[in-house]
């Protein structure tokens, strides 16, 4: 597609899971496009894709597919990252990356808008999309860090298998069919991160999220250790998880326990700065059970909050329950909105017109 005006953007892995949910979410918010490029590895190359009513050819992905374009949204794999993104950058486009090559580089802003949209002002053409776990879970902590600080989270995640990708979605359904029609299973997707061992994922629960680090943790959780310390800017804060796979199509969950650094501060405080934070909506009437859900969740762009109760017995400490669609504010809707920031601060150039 090529129109008179607005912004030349390519998007890199445009068959994958989340690149369909980019080439969504770019064309439901209206994003000024006067030419997009689909891009994917030579084995999607000549799929076809719709975009605001047009049919287009998704082409394979070589540096000269960068030439021109402003925007380049990567969602394809931490390896095609690290091979095209310093090409495109070396053409001129700015690099939204959604993986995690290059995430915890000290010379590349890791952006969630609602935190720390001002941070895109430092990209030297390559801005990093957090983990989709950290995205919600962050987005919820800013408004309360702003009006109480914040001193310690300790997360445990129970994460959809789309977080996975395609691939593990079927076969999350092949095995629910086969189990209940009583048929042998063969794990072979989850766990993902080269794990050596595969596990069943219906009606389980896998309590690790990609390989192990040598202290214990799996590179999931140290990813949303670090992640939170580096969008917050709290190198300080204490921060631990947990990260969970469970058999749900869509939709991120977490329980979070946090201390505040003041006094005083009761559940309706909290609940108030949440209801008034952007893209936060406060679901939480335990008497009419009322809580966020990942099956409510899907197919919409807010974080949801509820479950928020002091703890029992640490007076600073408050509990939440996080839920937010992983394919959209956790991965789409966050790499867009990084574009939408770019364009707001005048970081990347003026519409082109013809």
């Amino acid at each position: 597609m090529e129109k008179t005006t607005g912004y030349h953007v390519a998007v890199m892995g445009a068959t994958g899971a989340v690149g369909q949910q980019i080439l969504k979410t770019l064309e439901r918010r209206d994003f000024p496009i006067r030419k997009l490029t689909p891009l994917s590895s030579a084995r999607s190359a000549g799929k076809k894709i719709q975009f605001k009513g047009e049919t287009l050819t998704v082409e394979e992905a070589v540096p000269e597919s960068f030439e021109g374009v402003d925007i380049a949204l990567f969602s394809a794999g931490g390896s095609v990252s690290k091979k095209f993104a310093p090409e495109a950058v070396k053409r001129g486009a700015i690099v939204i990356d959604n993986t995690s090559a290059f995430r915890m580089d000290p010379e590349v802003p890791l952006v969630v808008p609602e935190v720390n949209e001002s941070a895109v002002r430092e990209h030297k053409g390559l801005i990093a999309n957090p983990n989709c776990s950290t995205i919600q879970m962050v987005a919820a902590l800013e408004p309360i860090r702003k009006a109480f600080g914040l001193n310690k989270v300790i997360v445990s995640t129970y994460q959809a298998v789309s977080g996975a990708g395609a691939q593990a979605i079927a076969e999350l359904n092949n095995q629910t069919k086969s189990i209940i029609e009583e048929e042998e299973i063969k794990p072979e997707i989850l766990p993902v991160g080269g794990a050596d061992k595969h596990y069943q994922i219906a009606f389980n629960a896998i309590p690790q999220i990609d390989q192990f680090s040598d202290n214990g943790y799996t590179l999931e959780e140290m990813k949303m250790i670090n992640e939170t310390k580096k969008i917050m800017n709290l190198p300080s804060l204490k921060v631990a998880a947990t990260c969970v796979r469970l058999p749900v199509e869509t939709g991120h969950s977490e329980s979070v326990y946090v201390e505040i650094g003041q006094n005083d501060v009761n559940v309706e405080d909290i609940r108030h700065v949440l209801s008034e934070a952007p893209g936060i909506t406060v679901q939480d009437d335990p008497n009419g059970q009322i809580y966020p859900m990942p099956a409510m969740a899907a197919g919409k762009d807010d974080v949801f909050v509820g479950r928020i109760r002091r703890d029992l017995d640490e007076k600073n400490g408050f509990h939440l329950w996080i839920v937010s669609d992983n394919l959209l504010k956790g991965a789409a809707l966050n790499t867009v909105q990084i574009a939408e920031s770019l364009v707001k601060l005048g970081m990347v150039s003026t519409p082109q017109h013809s």
